[in-house]
């Protein structure tokens, strides 16, 4: 069996990016019924040295935009600077969907064996070949930072539960 570079991509980044957004959606919920500012959750963290839940959503958002655009051999949509804001939070999640949507699936088919750069925040750049930086360090990245989104908001007490980071089953 053989699954394509944009399927392995495209085709899991941008289910659970919606899968975070609805996660999002169910924090606000849940602090509105319990009559608390909702963005109270955003500076949640599971440890002093951990990013907080805005981090890790814009971390997730971040993974799964630039590791396509290199794919692509594109550059990655410029994102805003992080805001511990809801909305934002929300308008981030949109913006890397509609990015990750608009780029080719040829050249991103094309990549596996291609030499690709992930420069670090640090300005470091580590070497890939596109199957290498898609399976060993973007898609585990990525993983890492929703769940850790979905842990802190179920830790906070929002009734979530494996479906909801799941997300819809899709046929």
């Amino acid at each position: 069996m053989t699954i394509s570079m944009y399927d392995a991509s495209v085709g899991v980044f941008v289910p659970y990016l919606r899968n975070l957004s609805a996660l999002l959606d169910k924090g606000v919920a849940y602090a509105e019924s319990r009559k608390f500012n909702p963005a109270v959750l955003l500076g949640m963290r599971m440890a002093p040295n951990m990013y907080d839940l805005a981090q890790q959503i814009g971390e997730a958002c971040r993974h799964a935009t630039v590791a396509p655009a290199l794919l692509a051999d594109q550059e990655p949509v410029a994102l805003p600077a992080l805001e511990h804001d809801i909305a934002g939070l929300q308008a981030r999640i949109a913006t890397s969907i509609e990015f990750i949507e608009s780029l080719s699936r040829a050249e991103i088919d094309s990549a596996a064996e291609r030499n690709v750069f992930f420069r670090l925040k640090n300005g470091t750049e580590l070497p890939f070949t596109g199957r290498t930086l898609l399976l060993t360090f973007s898609v585990p990245q990525f993983f890492f930072h929703v769940t850790t989104s979905y842990d802190l908001l179920r830790h906070a007490g929002v009734e979530l539960v494996k479906r909801d980071f799941l997300g819809p089953r899709e046929r």
